[in-house]
């Protein structure tokens, strides 16, 4: 893993070809902090099925996570800064931006190239990078968090505007046009297999309205496996990183 300091509090971290080989297409992927997202198991297993492919994936640290940072402890620490009125996610979001802008500056990237992947909370973190920046059309989310709300952390803020506002529903009419694919347990308790099912149909169903008759958006149903149901078998991990390849080596 290699780290590339792009502004003073802009940092991302790497795995693959060195930068001396020119742009080649790349992945951002959001789980935890980016050690743990690039090499820890399992969080890295998309990344280690990604590794024989001719591509980089990039990480950053999600807010509250990092070196000495509990990440059990995260979203209740962005439940404490939303209830004093702060959102934590938009200054982060806003560095994500940032990152890809200067590396496609940097000649790292290829612009049509780049797909977002997260998974649980990365997952939430992924959509909203990629409905930032209209040339990112790939997303991949395994077993994604869609509503801040539904989190045991979020239990004391409903209704909250900051954490309603940040909602994937918001996001629909800016990624019904991407390819997406998710994957989730038939029981995830933890994030809300409804919910994500519902995020799904919703993005069809304002593709059909926009006169996209078969819109490349997937949801793959799988059995719970983990703590609640929240757990994302090896296989899965597979099938992903295969898709998201395949996206991304397209030359079509």
């Amino acid at each position: 893993m290699l780290s590339i300091d792009l502004a003073q509090d802009v940092q991302v971290s790497f795995m693959g070809p060195p930068l001396e080989e020119g742009p080649l297409p790349a992945v951002f992927y959001f789980a935890l902090s980016a050690n743990e997202s690039l090499l820890v198991d399992p969080y890295n297993q998309p990344v280690v099925h990604l590794a024989p492919y001719p591509l980089r994936i990039f990480s950053m640290d999600l807010p509250y996570h990092g070196t000495k940072l509990l990440a059990i402890e995260a979203l209740g620490k962005w439940a404490g800064e939303m209830q004093r009125g702060n959102n934590p996610l938009s200054p982060f979001l806003n560095k994500v931006e940032f990152a890809i802008r200067e590396l496609i500056k940097k000649n790292v990237l290829l612009p049509d190239k780049i797909a977002t992947m997260g998974l649980s909370r990365g997952g939430f973190i992924a959509c909203h990078a990629a409905a930032r920046m209209p040339f990112i059309q790939t997303l991949l989310g395994f077993a994604p968090l869609i509503q801040l709300l539904y989190a045991n952390e979020f239990k004391d803020l409903q209704g909250h505007p900051i954490a309603e506002g940040l909602e994937l529903k918001h996001l629909i009419d800016k990624l019904y046009g991407h390819r997406i694919r998710f994957y989730i347990g038939n029981r995830d308790v933890c994030v809300g297999t409804k919910l994500c099912f519902q995020f799904v149909e919703s993005l069809v169903e304002k593709a059909f309205h926009e006169r996209i008759r078969s819109p490349k958006i997937e949801l793959l149903i799988l059995p719970s496996i983990g703590h609640r149901g929240h757990g994302t078998s090896k296989e899965s991990f597979t099938s992903g990183a295969a898709w998201i390849a395949e996206q991304l080596m397209d030359d079509s």
